[in-house]
Formats: structure tokens, C-alpha cells, sequence
């Protein structure tokens, strides 16, 4: 079917967010400055994470890992979506719509993982302080990172390689911003039985083990939590942990609205509104919402705008 599908060369059309041949300048600039926006704070948040002593703990080296995935998990994405937006139904290769499907997978998926790392260094923090040096060393935090990479490029290629050996059309509308495994599906002529199983069993395997470490991390927090005889190590833990929650909570919530239904279930209008939450905003909010809840990373701000005051005047 692969070989075949290269043959004639099937070409797919983005209908981008809106149906419709009616361009939308102002979704445009909206769009362009939620991009912009996303990019000044994620690279800002990994140069951070890079440059200043101060944040050389594990839950910043885990952080400036989540902002290099979002910056380029958008960038898959939203740059198309752009010009779906001034010039609707541009056509797109059989090639060119599947490298952005396994690159889109694998970054969300990377994403995933990290969050669940994250989860997992925020209860040894609460649980285990005393310990916390000596269980998550650099080596560990290394091979969680690793491992979220190589789980998800992995999965990426297998969902990748089942969708691309189906059967399409000579030329197809999608209804949808970027080629999604969901979208991909719907638009196959030949029988998609086979690749939805084996789609919706790993993928289901892969999706939710980081969303169940997640919950257990934070059923061991809440029962830590419940243990304290004090309103102000309560209030400690909420506010360490309350960023990293939020954002969980708006990943997981769009993601599993989405991908987990049935294909009778498919809504194009629903799937994009949705994909434009854990795609564009939550990558986006990301290092907002972690620098204004957390004093160590709004002091290396302003470190960082005093060093470069500081050679301006030199």
C-alpha cells in the first residue's frame, strides 16, 4: 500500500482551521503572536535553565527540556496553520504531511514523559527530602529524559509507518490545520481495522502509563500532604506543585478527548478546537505559568536583565 501510495503521489488539501476559501488576517496575527509569544518564552526558559547556577536542580533540567519540546511542537504545527490561515487548501505531499504527523506524535508524546519525570521528582521532593540528593541524581534525570525520547520516537514510528501503508485518495480535504493520526484515518480508503487495533492498544499503553505515574505521584503528594500538622508545609507543597498540576491537567484533559473515542465519534470542528489547546495554548502558557508561581526562576530573570543592563552600560 506504502509503494503504492508513492506512485501516484496522493496530495492532501489543509482546509487549516476554519472550512471555508475565506481568508482571516486577524486569526492570523493572533495566531502569529501566540507563536511568537510561545518561542520568546520557551527559548528564554531553556536559556535560563542553562546559563544560571541557581537552576541546577533536577526539576529545572527537566523544565528546560519541556520548553526545547514545546517550541518544537509548535513549530510543526502553527507555521502551517498560518498559512492555512491567508491562503486556505494548500496542498500538501503524501511525504510532507507524514514527516509532520511522526514529528507531531513524537514531540507530544516526549512531552508526555517529561511531565511524568516531573511528577516523579516533585514526590521525592515532598516525600523524600532528605533522600532527594541521592535519588535523583544527574545520571537519573539523564536516563528519564532519554528514555522519554526514545519511547516516543519509537511510538511515533510505528503509528507512522501503520497510517502511511493505508490507501488514499488521489487528492483528499483535510478537515484540520496539520495531518493528525485521527484525521489521517478518516480519509483512508482501505480498511483501517488492523492499524486502529494496533493504533488504539499501544496507544493506549504508551498515552496513559505517563498519566497513571502522574496520578500516582500525586496521590502519594496529597497523602503527604494530608499528613502535615502544619498549614505552612501544606501550603509549600501546593505551591510547588501547583504549576506543574495546571499544567497536566490542560495536556492530558485536550489529549484524551481526543484520541481516545471511537472513529464513528469524529468531529472536525471538535478536534481542532481541542488540538489548538495542547498543540498552541498549554505549550505556550507553559513557562508563564511556571515563572510567575515560582521566586526561582522570577530571580534569575531578573539577574539575567541586570547582566545585560549592566554590559549595555559597560
Amino acid at each position: 500500500m506504502a509503494v503504492t501510495n508513492l506512485t501516484y503521489r496522493p496530495q492532501f488539501q489543509l482546509l487549516g482551521l476554519m472550512d471555508g476559501a475565506d481568508t482571516h488576517p486577524l486569526l492570523f496575527l493572533l495566531f502569529l503572536s501566540i507563536y511568537l509569544l510561545n518561542a520568546l518564552g520557551n527559548l528564554s526558559m531553556v536559556v535560563l535553565v542553562r546559563s544560571d547556577g541557581a537552576l541546577c536542580s533536577p526539576m529545572y533540567y527537566f523544565l528546560g527540556h519541556l520548553s526545547l519540546v514545546d517550541v518544537c511542537f509548535t513549530t510543526v504545527t502553527v507555521p502551517r496553520l498560518l498559512v492555512t490561515l491567508l491562503h486556505p487548501g494548500q496542498a500538501m505531499s503524501f511525504q510532507a504531511c507524514f514527516a509532520q504527523m511522526y514529528f507531531f506524535v513524537a514531540l507530544g508524546i516526549t512531552e508526555s514523559y517529561l511531565l511524568a519525570a516531573m511528577s516523579y521528582d516533585r514526590v521525592v521532593a515532598v516525600c523524600r527530602p532528605l533522600h532527594y540528593g541521592v535519588v535523583m541524581t544527574p545520571w537519573r534525570c539523564f536516563v528519564l529524559v532519554a528514555a522519554s525520547w526514545a519511547v516516543a520516537h519509537l511510538h511515533s514510528l510505528l503509528h507512522t509507518l501503520l497510517i502511511s501503508a493505508l490507501s488514499y485518495p488521489r487528492s483528499a480535504p483535510v478537515h484540520h490545520f496539520f495531518c493528525d493520526m485521527t484525521v489521517m484515518l478518516s480519509l483512508a480508503t482501505s480498511d483501517t481495522s488492523t492499524a486502529e487495533t494496533a493504533i488504539f492498544s499501544e496507544g493506549l499503553a504508551v498515552v496513559l502509563t505517563p498519566l497513571i505515574l502522574v496520578s500516582l505521584s500525586y496521590a502519594r503528594i496529597l497523602m503527604a500532604v494530608l499528613g502535615m500538622q502544619t498549614t505552612g508545609g501544606r501550603h509549600r507543597v501546593f505551591s510547588t506543585c501547583g504549576a506543574h498540576l495546571v499544567v497536566v491537567s490542560l495536556f492530558f484533559g485536550s489529549v484524551l478527548s481526543v484520541y481516545f473515542r471511537p472513529s464513528f465519534g469524529y468531529s472536525a470542528r471538535y478536534d481542532r478546537m481541542a488540538s489548538v489547546v495542547y498543540a498552541v495554548v498549554t505549550p505556550t502558557l507553559n513557562p508563564f505559568i511556571y515563572s510567575l508561581r515560582n521566586k526561582e526562576v522570577k530571580g534569575a530573570l531578573k539577574r539575567g536583565f541586570r547582566w545585560r543592563a549592566a554590559a549595555q552600560d559597560e
